[in-house]
């Protein structure tokens, strides 16, 4: 039996058992091959759409979540003090990486608190090791300021080894106002 036959057999037997409909109605929803995989495309285009758009809905919502950032100084020579602003990066990491988001942290030794970062006079230097390899995926970096290292290598006479953990910036306090004014958190211990 072809294709059309079995169409009029079946628009004639709706016709019989619903007199109102006209046989033209019936064989309208008959489908070519061609039709059901033009339908076929167009649902699956359809859904590769809603799955697309969920994903850009949920990278949105995401987007918008402000990045967790935190600059602490340290400006006081202090193993105690010291201890401190590594205790606090440390649970500041913790807490962040409980709820899955990453925290970057920027620490940031100036005045008599570079000592934290001197190579020959850091009580910290193992903590400070651990502390970076700890962070990741998050980011954290200590930043030694130059002025007070330039001072204290003339009051010194030598030159100052700093920790090759750490990151030489021009000025301090300068780093810790740019730091603020681009959204960082700032923690004073």
């Amino acid at each position: 039996m072809t294709v059309g036959a079995v169409i009029a057999r079946s628009a004639a037997t709706r016709q019989s058992m619903l007199p109102c409909c006209k046989m033209d109605c019936f064989a309208s929803l008959a489908m070519t091959n061609g039709q059901t995989l033009r339908i076929s495309k167009m649902i699956g285009r359809l859904a590769t759409a809603a799955v697309l758009s969920i994903a850009f809905a949920v990278s949105a919502i995401a987007a918008d979540t402000k990045p967790h950032r935190v600059t602490i100084q340290i400006d006081q020579n202090d193993p105690q003090v010291m201890n401190l602003v590594l205790n606090n990066a440390t649970n500041v990491i913790e807490h962040y990486r409980a709820k899955n988001e990453d925290v970057d942290i920027d620490v940031v030794a100036y005045g008599p608190g570079l000592h934290m970062l001197r190579s020959d006079t850091s009580p910290v230097q193992d903590r400070i090791k651990r502390l970076k390899d700890m962070v990741f995926p998050g980011k954290i970096q200590f930043s030694a300021c130059n002025n007070t290292r330039q001072g204290m290598e003339k009051t010194e006479g030598h030159e100052i080894p700093i920790l090759p953990d750490a990151t030489i910036v021009p000025s301090g306090v300068v780093h810790l106002m740019e730091l603020q004014e681009q959204g960082w958190s700032y923690v004073r211990p």
